[in-house]
């Protein structure tokens, strides 16, 4: 594999004879020629824009002086690819508008165009000067001192460094081989200073930050639009079924029911009897089905009402004091009222209780449930357990679900989701 930087080439064999220290060089002697620049584009602007701006003429040129930096982030993002293949993204969002209004609205607000003038700053009074001193010590002198034997042949005189003058082969010769190994030291600070430089630079105007916050609210956004998604789905379900299936089995057991009655006494009346008794059992099926996938009582009533239908259907007795502000939105009614029913199902499957407790309430933003029995405890989830899908459809909606259930019981189980009520 190809080293992607500068760290990883310096890391392996092969270093010094590969492409990397030029390239090092070049990042830093185009550093220092785009540093002047810089430098003098900045005083120029403040300048000329300072002077004007008592007559007002000279707010654009201060207006154009702030976004200095966006155009110098922009070539020193391109530049970065000398010393670090990966991309640098571009932390500026799109207007939402064209225009140049719309475009120069949107930079002025951004974090990332007055980080951009920071780092312009810092380039135009300090970091070019680095680039240039290391281009010139690291580089440039050990050249000058390798071409001593050079200097000598062509002038008959050759002054190492401006300091040393030599004027004997043997000295010119020793001064060479100085050279060269100081050239082999010098092309590795050369990446060492080239790839602090980058990463100095990465970090102020590609921070890897920005792009993963931009990733992270993306995909809170998609989650909620999958959770909406989903629901709506459900619904459309259940109202198929309703509308549909449920009918014909209506209509097919009042059929069954009446060719029933119409049937003399014999096998064809019993085996009548007997497919209308399928056919309301299969019916009771399906409204169950239809109750469990979104009961009519959520919709119509809201979470409270469908807790407390859920109570009176339960197995073990169970008392509810919950008390809401109002009605939520839909996916937190619809996820709150999946964990009351899943826990008050294992409560009376697998815990032995008498009796049973539901309750909670609307505080400072999340809706916290508390599902409370005196069984025998020993609840764990993980293993297949059904409190783990619990858990996984309460952090779709950024909430936490909690247990403590020791060996003896009581057994609690605590829900928190952060909703607003709904308008």
């Amino acid at each position: 594999m190809h080293p992607r930087n500068v760290w990883q080439a310096m890391s392996r064999p092969g270093y010094l004879l590969s492409a990397w220290p030029w390239r090092s060089a070049a990042y830093l002697f185009t550093g220092a020629l785009v540093g002047v620049v810089v430098l003098v584009g900045i005083v120029l602007s403040a300048v000329v824009g300072g002077v004007l701006a008592l007559a007002l003429v000279g707010l654009p040129l201060l207006l154009g002086t702030a976004l200095a930096g966006v155009p110098v982030a922009a070539l020193e993002r391109y530049r970065l690819r000398l010393v670090d293949a990966e991309p640098a993204p571009d932390p500026h969002e799109a207007p939402r508008e064209p225009g140049l209004r719309a475009w120069l609205s949107t930079r002025l607000r951004e974090r990332a165009t007055w980080r951009e003038l920071g780092h312009a700053l810092l380039f135009a009074g300090l970091l070019w000067p680095v680039d240039a001193l290391a281009f010139a010590v690291f580089l440039l002198g050990p050249l000058s001192v390798a071409a001593t034997p050079l200097l000598l042949a062509v002038l008959g005189e050759a002054k190492v460094l401006k300091v040393w003058l030599v004027t004997t082969w043997p000295t010119a010769v020793g001064c060479a081989a100085l050279g060269l190994v100081l050239l082999a030291v010098g092309t590795w600070l050369l990446g060492v200073v080239a790839g602090a430089r980058a990463g100095l630079t990465r970090l102020l105007i590609a921070p890897r930050e920005a792009d993963l916050g931009a990733r992270v609210v993306e995909l809170a956004r998609s989650r909620v639009r999958l959770v909406d998604a989903f629901e709506a789905e459900r619904r459309r379900i259940e109202r198929d079924l309703h509308d549909g299936a449920q009918q014909r089995l209506v209509a097919l057991t009042m059929t069954l029911g009446l060719a029933r009655l119409d049937a003399p006494p014999g096998p064809l009346a019993d085996q009548l009897a007997k497919a209308h008794q399928e056919a309301g059992t299969a019916l009771a099926e399906l409204r169950e089905l239809i109750h469990g996938i979104h009961p009519k009582v959520l919709a119509d009533f809201g979470l409270e009402a469908a807790v407390a239908d859920a109570a009176d259907r339960s197995a073990v007795p169970v008392d509810v004091d919950l008390e809401l502000p109002g009605r939520l939105s839909p996916a937190v009614e619809a996820a709150a009222y999946f964990v009351v029913c899943e826990a008050l199902a294992n409560v009376g499957r697998h815990s032995g209780a008498s009796r049973a407790e539901v309750s909670g309430g609307h505080r400072d933003g999340r809706l916290l449930l508390r599902i409370r029995d005196d069984g025998r405890g020993g609840a764990r989830a993980g293993d297949g357990s059904g409190l783990t899908g619990l858990a996984d459809r309460v952090s779709v909606l950024d909430g936490r679900l909690s247990l403590s259930s020791p060996p003896g019981g009581p057994t609690l189980l605590r829900v928190e989701i952060p909703c607003d009520p709904a308008s």
